[in-house]
């Protein structure tokens, strides 16, 4: 698969190039705003920014909600997000929705640890409840695009937390250094 060179709008304002020009593209693709399983994966990223950007890689998330509802829980994120209310990145990409995706026994731990951990700040006020747009039932998915568009690597998940975890994606970006 190859994707063409476009712009998209960041919710933060801005614009992010897809692919870029000199760096590979880690494209996510999450659920809804404030999703609390996607909270916990993203902050794992976070944690991670330095050694990611270290492999040469950007970071993109697509959400399949508006930007008015995604700046509340993402303003802190140190990377660029894009809303897909209408979901038609997802399509475009081939990212599905499906019951498994909580149903799935294998998401139920991340499913809770991720509740536990949004329920403080939702309690105290300092973030708000997800509206859930585009439903609960999306399923995640990983791209790696290099700078001419290829997508070199790609994951699409079963249940609502199976993505790449930080590991996976560096040693991706590592085996593309090493067929250099």
């Amino acid at each position: 698969m190859k994707v063409g060179a476009r712009e998209w709008e960041a919710v933060s304002g801005g614009t992010v190039r897809v692919p870029d020009p000199e760096r590979l593209v880690h494209l996510q693709f999450r659920r809804f705003a404030g999703c609390p399983v996607c909270n916990l994966h993203l902050r794992s990223i976070v944690e991670r920014r330095d050694e990611i950007a270290a492999h040469g890689i950007v970071e993109v998330v697509v959400f399949h909600s508006s930007p008015a509802e995604l700046r509340p829980h993402t303003a802190d994120f140190p990377f660029a997000v894009i809303g897909d209310p209408e979901k038609k990145l997802y399509v475009e990409f081939g990212v599905e929705s499906a019951p498994r995706s909580v149903l799935d026994p294998r998401a139920w731990g991340a499913i809770v640890r991720g509740l536990a951990r949004d329920l403080g700040p939702v309690l105290r006020g300092r973030r708000p409840l997800p509206k859930v747009e585009g439903g609960r039932l999306g399923l995640p998915a990983d791209f790696l695009i290099a700078p001419n568009g290829l997508v070199v690597a790609e994951k699409r998940g079963q249940h609502a937390y199976d993505q790449w975890s930080v590991d996976e994606l560096l040693a991706h970006a590592q085996a593309l250094t090493s067929k250099d």
